[in-house]
Parts: C-alpha cells; sequence; structure tokens
C-alpha cells in the first residue's frame, strides 16, 4: 500500500477534525496555529480526533502525543511518520 501523499493526507486530516468539530469553517482554519487558539477544542475532542484519525489512517496516538496534534500541520507531520514507521 502506497502513503497518501501531503495533499491527501491533509485532507483526510481536516475531515477528521471536521467530523468532530464540524462548526469549524475550514477556510478560515490556519494550518500553523493550535486548534485551541482558533476555536473550542478540549481534551474530548483530541480523543476523538485521535479515535478518527485512527479510523481513517489506522494510526495509533497515545494520549501523551496528543499535543502534536493542535495545529494542522502538526497533525500532518505527526501522522505522516506514523505512517513511514508502520505498525509497533
Amino acid at each position: 500500500m502506497t502513503e497518501p501523499s501531503d495533499a491527501e493526507l491533509r485532507a483526510t486530516i481536516l475531515d477528521a477534525l471536521l467530523s468532530v468539530a464540524p462548526d469549524v469553517d475550514a477556510t478560515t482554519l490556519d494550518p500553523r496555529r493550535e486548534f485551541r487558539e482558533q476555536f473550542d477544542f478540549d481534551s474530548m475532542d483530541y480523543l476523538s480526533f485521535a479515535t478518527a484519525l485512527h479510523a481513517r489512517l489506522g494510526v495509533d496516538v497515545p494520549e501523551v502525543d496528543y499535543p502534536r496534534l493542535g495545529s494542522l500541520d502538526g497533525c500532518v507531520r505527526y501522522v505522516a511518520a506514523a505512517l513511514r514507521a508502520g505498525p509497533p
């Protein structure tokens, strides 16, 4: 199986984010800024988001790594690295 391109990965991650935070306007989302700075996103949202990423991409995100999912760019970096590393 080939790894998704950065654009495909970004679109999948954004889709997962919007499934957890449907009120977010994707057109105004700053990919470099923390989600918590841009909209209401709490610890339960991080859990739901990590679960959504796992469902869509098969990437397990331990709770200790949730801060690395704080921005769209951070998510792309984290998930790309996890996909390259493969299963534990």
